[in-house]
């Protein structure tokens, strides 16, 4: 039986200039850590980021909640934008991660959302060797680009609602340029941002499974329904 208590702390991470704010969570024995990033600003503290991050720590897992925007760039959208900001962010954090002895022996998964899914996409397709696992939800890894979307390797499974029809073509675009392992999931009834509890507790379902899957844990890979 898995012990509901773990560590909470909040912590900096810096990136050049910026310095990053962000919510580390590790449950007893976690079986790897997920790191979470947000490109709206105080976004990682919403109703839904703390439900996903809760059912992630609940199935064993740690989890990084991370704004990808400084506390002085939460206006406008041209930081947000920026994919390759974006991403070098959160390569600050996963090398953050690898620095600190609770986390650095952990297996990294990256779950995105929006336009640091596309983020996320082009870490792992930069640095294969460290990211074990990606989920996207309601994302746009189109924007990731054609090349980046072929290199990547870590095994990759794409979220979106049934009725999301823009984004279901967004995510079949990438999925058919992704050559690793990879799946998309169409949740019925499932909207744009997902925000249903249904919705969400489908997503944190597969999620869990997903990243147990390739962390070693002694879950299979989701078996996410394709269309």
């Amino acid at each position: 039986m898995i012990n509901f208590n773990y560590a909470s702390e909040p912590v900096l991470i810096a990136s050049g200039k910026t310095r990053l704010t962000g919510i580390l969570d590790i449950p007893p024995r976690p079986c790897g850590i997920v790191l979470c990033p947000h490109d709206r600003g105080f976004h990682r503290l919403s109703p839904r980021s703390d439900y996903l991050a809760d059912a992630l720590r609940r199935a064993g897992l740690a989890t990084l909640l991370l704004d990808l925007l400084g506390l002085d760039e939460n206006k406008g959208d041209k930081h947000r934008s920026d994919i390759a900001l974006l991403s070098a962010r959160l390569a600050a954090a996963m090398d953050w991660l690898a620095a600190e002895p609770e986390t650095r022996t952990l297996a990294l998964g990256l779950l995105g959302t929006g336009n640091d899914a596309a983020a996320a996409l082009q870490l792992a397709a930069s640095r294969p060797e460290r990211i074990a696992a990606v989920v996207v939800r309601s994302g746009r890894p189109d924007l990731a680009g054609a090349e980046t979307l072929a290199r990547v390797r870590a095994p990759t499974l794409l979220i979106v609602g049934e009725e999301d029809r823009s984004g279901i073509e967004f995510n079949r675009s990438a999925l058919a340029r992704l050559s690793c392992e990879k799946d998309l999931a169409v949740i019925r009834g499932g909207t744009h941002l997902g925000e249903q509890q249904h919705t969400l507790h489908e997503v944190a379902r597969l999620a869990a499974r997903w990243f147990k899957g390739y962390f070693g844990g002694d879950a299979h890979p989701a078996s996410a329904p394709l269309i």
